[in-house]
């Protein structure tokens, strides 16, 4: 079972950016994503094509279960 952090973020272009970050903590809750989803828009270390990162668009925690069928 594979867990993945995905914070969507909203562009200059008003496009959607996504990243995604393997192994998040279970301890999460949203005023860390926030805060921390604010930290990343504030040091403006990503651009994307459609401009840099203005705003917060949402955040969720993907969990993943691959079940082999046939080997």
């Amino acid at each position: 079972m594979a867990k993945t952090l995905m914070l969507d973020f909203t562009t200059e272009g008003n496009k959607t950016a996504s990243l995604s970050l393997e192994y998040p903590k279970d301890s999460l809750n949203p005023a860390v994503v926030t805060a921390a989803m604010n930290q990343i828009i504030a040091a403006n270390i990503i651009r994307t094509a459609s401009g840099d990162l203005v705003g917060i668009k949402g955040a969720r925690v993907v969990d993943r279960n691959v079940s082999t069928v046939l080997a």
